[in-house]
């Protein structure tokens, strides 16, 4: 008897806490602070094993692909992970209140019971095994509702994950154009220094203040996006937060006018997404012992090369302190963020390499038949 009442408490306990867990991840639209969480210990474990075990097997070249699979793959484990639990939860609720009976042959005990929490989960209703009394009943009627309700909120759910994921990927793409691939803060300037380049920068800046903004709202209700990775591997919604945050500190500290103001609304929106992210995600910020995103030499030759297009920026020893205090305001979190999810931060200026992703081809010496018969290649086309 004793042993009967443990199941149905351990039962009941595992029943709350998927229904509380898939209520705060699906329903609630705000962040949830208590660390001890079913989601948050399943994300927290399964990507460490994930990234480290990729890093570990993988070449160089795969590494982004294998790590793209894993915001997919997770959301629909941690599904599975909650249907497990529930039939087990009820299981053991069944087996402890002896709530079934079998036509064909008598009930054996726990697997049996699992079995028909499964079955009337999913509401299959196989019929092999029913309940024999009206406590038994109750339950079959609870579990099935909860199974059916279950299964529409995930119906539900994956629908607000695409939209919320697509429509940060689409300006991402913008700055693929207006940025490089991957986004530097000198990029995005350097291809506004054309005659009323100021003004559209503004207007960038004021799209990617809004986009901050639905980014930070977004992955508070779904942190799973935050693992959803981009469609190309220099670009990631992470990059862009920080292709932004140092456009807009090299706009604070070295112009004047408007596009000087929206740059600081921009800077503050984004750089509250970064902050508060890396308290989601339980990522401390830091910084490399060795390293430097701008050092002073640099700096130098990011105002020199600006300069050559016509996009002067102020100088002097006031200029710089002022530059290093913003930058010390989010590149912490950015470091912190990039190492547990992976992610390569952009450089302040662009590789001379680099080539803009709309500038490339898939068509990479591909075998072509002219109109005479006559065999070439089609090579890779860089504009």
């Amino acid at each position: 008897m004793c042993l009967r009442i443990v199941a149905v408490v351990i039962g009941m306990i595992l029943v709350a806490v998927v229904l509380w867990d898939g209520f705060e991840t699906i329903i609630l639209p705000r962040h949830v602070t208590r660390k001890l969480r079913l989601t948050r210990l399943f994300y927290h474990y399964t990507w460490i094993v994930w990234s480290k075990t990729i890093y570990l097997f993988s070449s160089k070249r795969r590494v982004e692909t294998y790590l793209s699979f894993y915001g997919p793959l997770s959301l629909l484990f941690l599904l599975v992970v909650w249907a497990a639990v529930m039939i087990f939860g009820f299981g053991l609720i069944h087996w402890a209140a002896g709530s079934i009976q079998g036509f064909s042959s008598p009930v054996r005990g726990v697997i049996d019971n699992l079995y028909f929490s499964g079955t009337t989960f999913f509401t299959l209703g196989l019929g092999d095994l029913s309940p024999s009394h009206q406590m038994g009943r109750f339950l079959t009627m609870l579990e099935a509702g909860l199974g059916f309700g279950f299964l529409a909120l995930v119906v539900g759910y994956l629908p607000a994950l695409n939209q919320s994921f697509s429509h940060r990927e689409t300006v991402i793409s913008l700055l693929d154009a207006r940025a490089g691939s991957p986004p530097t803060a000198m990029e995005m300037l350097r291809r506004h220094s054309h005659h009323n380049g100021l003004e559209e920068l503004r207007q960038l800046l004021a799209r990617f203040e809004e986009w901050a903004s639905a980014l930070l709202e977004s992955h508070l209700s779904y942190p799973v996006l935050a693992y959803f990775r981009s469609q190309h591997d220099n670009q990631s919604w992470l990059s862009a937060l920080a292709a932004v945050l140092d456009a807009s500190c090299l706009i604070m500290t070295g112009l004047e006018g408007p596009c000087r103001h929206q740059a600081l609304l921009t800077f503050a929106m984004a750089r509250h997404a970064v902050v508060d992210l890396s308290i989601v995600f339980n990522a401390p910020p830091w910084e490399p012992k060795h390293g430097n995103r701008l050092p002073p030499a640099d700096l130098e030759k990011l105002r020199a090369a600006l300069a050559e297009e016509g996009f002067y920026l102020q100088q002097g020893t006031d200029v710089d302190q002022k530059l290093l205090e913003l930058r010390d305001m989010y590149e912490p979190y950015l470091y912190g963020l990039a190492e547990l999810l992976c992610f390569d931060l952009p450089p302040w200026m662009p590789d001379t390499t680099h080539v803009d992703n709309w500038k490339t081809s898939a068509w990479n010496a591909i075998e072509v038949v002219d109109e005479k018969g006559q065999k070439g290649e089609r090579k890779r086309h860089h504009f």
